[in-house]
């Protein structure tokens, strides 16, 4: 169950902070894919991501911070996958902008393969702003959501 949330949640992320290996985290757009098991990204070759794939680096790592009540740090396996039928898939005006169309042969898919994760689910802007005001009133401490680790 804490997957299947796991994968709601993560699937309405539009930026988070990927690394892999030993370049730095870089901000991407995410395609979580919950069929795949993977969270999907279009970069370009000649990017540090990329560079340390070709080395044979792999160890990626995805943080997540506050788009859609999540946040999350997410470990796992990192590969560059050739698939037009995926890179169709998951073609947008957002990947548009960076490239010279869907044949631009720069183009790079790198699917991240989730390990573990630690995830933070917890009530954004007004829901946070109410549980502080709650707290207050009350004397208790403020509901800040939901908190869970994944092994997948």
């Amino acid at each position: 169950m804490l997957v299947d949330q796991f994968w709601k949640e993560i699937k309405g992320v539009n930026s988070a902070m990927l690394a892999i290996g030993s370049a730095r985290h870089v901000p991407m757009s995410p395609y979580a894919r919950q069929e795949d098991s993977a969270i999907w990204f279009i970069t370009a070759q000649g990017t540090d991501l990329v560079n340390a794939l070709t080395n044979g680096e792999s160890d990626a790592s995805l943080i997540v911070t506050g788009e859609n009540d999540i946040h999350a740090r997410i470990e796992g396996a990192a590969g560059i996958v050739q698939d037009r039928a995926k890179l169709e898939e998951l073609w947008n005006p957002v990947a548009s902008s960076w490239f010279d169309g869907i044949d631009d042969p720069d183009i790079r898919l790198i699917r991240l393969v989730p390990t573990e994760a630690e995830v933070w689910l917890t009530p954004g802007g007004l829901g946070f702003a109410f549980e502080l005001v709650k707290s207050k009133l009350t004397g208790k401490q403020p509901d800040m959501g939901e908190h869970f680790s994944l092994a997948f």
